[in-house]
This record gives structure tokens, C-alpha cells and sequence, in this order.
């Protein structure tokens, strides 16, 4: 027996790593999806790959609910803004993912009308590559963001 009574039975740590760890398992993707790599983002969601596993499945279809903007596919500069307000209107934290080359680079679409990847106005967390991408890629990506957003500072505003 130690010194302290209350050693054996309380767990003590900071609540930064606390909500770290509940951020980490509580996504809400905001899926804005244009092209041809919404039929891999489905692919990643259903039973066979199950993003639900590493609590990141649950869709939200309002951006005020939504901590999490998946942009799967070709943005055109028309749909540019509709995408940056869709941005500003979710809460923080927040973070971006983009899907595919499409919305990492532009794709192989090197025009006039589509925007040469989405980090030329959007801050973007995690790429991933691919035309379309594999789901073990996404769900490599989805956990290494899961890894960031743990060990990043979390501040009780």
C-alpha cells in the first residue's frame, strides 16, 4: 500500500490531452463532393472499409455542425466562393482535407475554369493523392489527422 489512498483509484491528467483525445474520435465530416472521387468517398464510408471504426463516418450536412470539410473533387473558381463560405461558417476547430489530385492540384484539368488546388484559398490540414485514391490512403489520411488534431493544443474558449 502507498502513502497516498486515493493513488490506486484516481487518474490524473491534463484536460488539453483530454479533449485532444475526444477531438480525435469525434468527426463530423462536411463532404462537399463534385467529381468523379465521390464515388471512392462512398466506397471509403461503406461496410468494407467502415470509417465509422475510427469515429469519422457520421456525416453532417449543415456546416455549423460540421468540424471536418472533405473536399472530394474539381473545384471551379465559380464554386470557389460557395466553398470558402461554406468554410467560415463551420465552427473551430476546424480542418480540411483535400480529396484527390483534383482538389489537392487541380487535376489533370489545367484551364481557365478550375482552381489549381484548393490551398490557394482554404488552409488545408491533410492531401491526399490519388486519382481516385485508394481508401487505404483515405483512411491513412483520416489517421494521421487524428494524430495531429490529439497532439495539437486545444484551447476552452
Amino acid at each position: 500500500m502507498s502513502g497516498d489512498p486515493l493513488q490506486d483509484v484516481v487518474v490524473t491528467t491534463k484536460l488539453d490531452k483530454v479533449l485532444g483525445w475526444a477531438r480525435k474520435y469525434s468527426l463530423f465530416q462536411y463532404p462537399f463532393v463534385t467529381a468523379c472521387c465521390g464515388m471512392e468517398f462512398m466506397a471509403v464510408s461503406g461496410s468494407h472499409y467502415d470509417t465509422d471504426r475510427f469515429g469519422a463516418a457520421f456525416p453532417r450536412f449543415s456546416p455549423r455542425q460540421a468540424d471536418l470539410l472533405m473536399v472530394v473533387g474539381t473545384i471551379t473558381h465559380k464554386q470557389a466562393p460557395i466553398l470558402k463560405r461554406v468554410y467560415d461558417q463551420m465552427c473551430e476547430p476546424k480542418w480540411v482535407v483535400a480529396f484527390g489530385v483534383c482538389a489537392t492540384s487541380g487535376g489533370f484539368y489545367q484551364n481557365y475554369g478550375s482552381v489549381p488546388g484548393i490551398d490557394t484559398f482554404l488552409p488545408v490540414d491533410m492531401y491526399i493523392p490519388g486519382c481516385p485514391p485508394r481508401p487505404e490512403t483515405v483512411i491513412d489520411a483520416l489517421l494521421k489527422l487524428q494524430e495531429r488534431i490529439q497532439h495539437q493544443r486545444h484551447e476552452l474558449v
